[in-house]
């Protein structure tokens, strides 16, 4: 499994922290910064990693920012994307079992460090069920 993660300044600790969870399962994971507290335009970051789940380089994305709305909207410009805004590990499963949420938001000011690790490991670790939820799936891209 190959994950790209993307975060803005409020971002990089959840960003480390999730990045050696990762590893530590031996997932590979492609970092498109920011390492910094120093503010940035969170799309200059985002947009990479619905680049790589886009166009198959990476099977899921994480992205991070305060609040994690505008991280979210600008993925979610990319006709192949559906993230997924989420502050428990319930709303996770729900995003990948009835969206096939690709990408996962995470607001970094709302959920502990502790918490966006249980949603990242919720988030990949449940399938999409399929079924009535494939047709209103297949009616999300414009």
């Amino acid at each position: 499994m190959k994950i790209s993660i993307g975060n803005d300044h409020a971002g990089p600790d959840y960003k480390k922290a999730i990045v050696k969870y990762l590893e530590d399962k031996g997932i590979e994971v492609i970092n498109h910064g920011t390492e910094t507290f120093d503010s940035v335009d969170y799309p200059d970051f985002v947009h990479p990693v619905a680049n790589d789940v886009e166009n198959g380089i990476a099977d899921f994305g994480i992205i991070i920012c305060g609040s994690g709305n505008g991280v979210a909207m600008s993925v979610n410009k990319h006709q192949k994307i559906r993230a997924a805004l989420c502050w428990i590990k319930e709303i996770a499963a729900l995003a990948r079992q009835h969206n096939d949420a690709n990408i996962i938001s995470i607001p970094a000011r709302y959920t502990s460090i502790q918490q966006a690790i249980e949603m990242v490991d919720t988030f990949l670790n449940t399938p999409f069920e399929g079924g009535r939820h494939q047709n209103r799936v297949n009616k999300i891209p414009c």
